[in-house]
């Protein structure tokens, strides 16, 4: 039986009708739901709307779970205002007395707009839920309307509240305030603005890569911070701020080979959902970027990294410690001003002794000891994306006097934010190269096209064998020096080392005999390292020394990450 060239025509020809008809639905389907889904919900509850509303809008913030999946960090929620029209109430009371059990209203409060004969508009009440609102609305009170609003809500509380920062007025606008909210406003506001949108298909075919730019990029934003991880370090650094009474307490989760920050936590923190009740407005801003410390020696391995890059000295290297040194007219001890006779390289790490970190300083020199720390990004802003980043205070770098690199070199004279000094002691572990702290991991635009904004740039400071040996000598320090031994890990190595440091006197000069910096840091597995975690408390009370405020706490995040992300074990 032959065909028919007509019927197979025709076939054709529906069959290609059919996909066109198919693909159009579902290209209308895409815009309808994605891309312009906000517009026909609100065409649904016009209803709620005040002649020319444009309800409010902004793009949402994410946290990022182990596994990729998203978790919302800020978002928008939906209720309602109820309004009255005094000139149209003739019973205030009677009103009062029905919409009271719907509505917790102040009696007094409630009159005194209601008493307003000639007022037309009147706010009695904000974010009301839509059972509420359903019942007021069932009753058809004469004078009364309901309205739709919308305002910021931050599911997890305090979670990352330093990192987020919250949305407040200024004047009659509403924009970020603080942190992530602050820092990308350009990407997450909607107000007063057309916005860039960006054809869906065209971006595809042009390969566009460029987010951030004079032009508006409006989108939601994804975070590296990871809820669960967020969760536990702001347990571990609230616990800290409670037992020693610490006026403040901070910490850092960073991966040291990307720069991604997993968690970042203060003590005092507060609620973004209630800032108006915070009465210390100093708690909104974010110390581990805006806030300078003399961090101690912490600062000691990278002194000593230097030193090994720079081939001056290696850890077998050794050197006469009398307990003290004399530069420039003035002297410097150590801890406990004894002196150990002939010592290696190594206990200056495992005892922690400043005049041993002093020695490698004036061994390599001041213009390069001074060249290595600036090559460290100490005293410049890290890039991090999150506002108002400090650059840190170097100036005694710049001396040229040798009793200003000496003290240097174990971390008193100079002020460095905890952002700056995580970024530098990365490098001692991740192979010897500087990283940029970032929150921001990608930007999801209203056309549903997801790019990525991180900055993975690397800048080498040390030799990748300096970045090995460091790391050996830090090794020793957990295993056998951090009281006696008592954290080392029998199938995880890791490299970690203390720092308390003294407070200076602004009033007086010079420094506080009783009031100290306690700071920590650590990574792991030591030579392949997947996370570095920072600690540091400010003026604990009724104890001297690091160790004894902050080990355990690192070794309780260690734990948690070891186990949490299944890593396997190195030795």
């Amino acid at each position: 039986m032959k065909s028919n060239p007509q019927f197979i025509f025709r076939a054709r020809l529906l069959s290609i009708c059919a996909v066109l008809v198919g693909a159009t639905l579902l290209s209308k389907l895409y815009f309808v739901q994605l891309v312009d889904g906000d517009v026909y919900r609100e065409k649904a509850d016009r209803q709620y709307s005040l002649p020319g509303q444009e309800l409010w809008d902004r793009g949402s913030i994410f946290f990022q779970m182990r596994d990729g999946s998203r978790v919302s960090g800020a978002t928008l929620k939906t209720g309602f205002t109820l309004v009255i029209r005094p000139n149209e109430i003739t019973e205030p009371e009677e009103l009062w007395n029905a919409l009271s059990p719907l509505v917790p209203l102040q009696k007094d409060a409630f009159l005194a707009k209601a008493k307003k004969r000639s007022d037309p508009y009147e706010e009695i009440a904000h974010r009301l839920g839509s059972e509420t609102a359903q019942a007021i609305t069932e009753r058809s009170f004469k004078g009364v309307s309901l309205y739709k609003e919308r305002w910021r809500f931050y599911p997890g509380s305090l979670l990352a509240a330093h990192v987020l920062g919250f949305v407040g007025f200024d004047g009659d606008a509403r924009n970020g305030r603080y942190g992530l909210e602050r820092y990308y406003e350009d990407v997450l506001s909607r107000e007063g603005s057309s916005g860039t949108y960006q054809n869906f298909f065209a971006e595809i075919f042009r390969g566009v890569k460029k987010v951030i730019g004079p032009e508006r990029t409006e989108g939601d934003l994804l975070t590296s911070i990871e809820p669960s991880v967020e969760h536990f370090l702001e347990g571990r650094v609230s616990d800290i701020e409670a037992k020693f009474s610490a006026d403040r307490v901070g910490g850092i989760i960073m991966d040291p080979k990307t720069g991604r920050i997993y968690a970042m936590a203060l003590s005092p923190s507060f609620d973004p959902n209630d800032f108006g009740s915070v009465v210390n407005a100093s708690h909104f801003s974010n110390a581990l970027v805006e806030s300078v410390y003399e961090m101690g020696s912490i600062l000691k391995p990278l002194t000593m990294a230097a030193g090994i890059d720079a081939g001056v000295v290696t850890a077998t290297s050794t050197y006469f410690d009398a307990g003290s040194l004399t530069l420039n007219g003035k002297t410097i001890s150590n801890f406990d001003g004894k002196g150990r006779g002939r010592v290696p390289m190594q206990e200056v790490l495992s005892q922690s002794l400043n005049t041993g970190a002093a020695t490698v300083a004036l061994r390599l020199g001041n213009n390069r000891f001074r060249s290595y720390f600036k090559e460290l990004g100490l005293g410049e802003e890290t890039g991090i994306d999150l506002p108002a980043e400090a650059a840190g205070l170097v100036k005694n770098l710049e001396s040229g006097r040798d009793i200003e690199i000496a003290t240097a070199s174990y971390g008193q004279g100079i002020a460095l934010t905890p952002i700056q000094t995580i970024r530098a002691l990365a490098a001692l572990g991740n192979g010897g190269y500087l990283v940029t702290p970032h929150v921001g991991v990608a930007i999801t635009h209203k056309s549903g096209v997801t790019r990525s904004i991180e900055d993975l740039l690397k800048k080498s400071v040390f030799k990748e064998r300096t970045s090995e040996e460091i790391s050996r000598m830090l090794i020793e320090v957990v295993d056998n020096a951090l009281l006696e031994g008592k954290f080392k890990m029998p199938h995880h190595s890791i490299a970690a080392k203390t720092g308390t440091a003294l407070i200076a006197d602004p009033s007086a000069g010079g420094y506080y005999t009783d009031r100290f910096l306690h700071s920590f840091f650590g990574y792991f597995p030591a030579y392949d390292p997947r996370f570095i975690v920072f600690l540091y408390a400010v003026e604990p009370k009724g104890v001297t020394f690091a160790s004894h405020t902050l080990a355990e706490p690192f070794m309780s995040i260690a734990k948690f990450l070891i186990n949490y992300y299944e890593i396997p074990p190195d030795r």
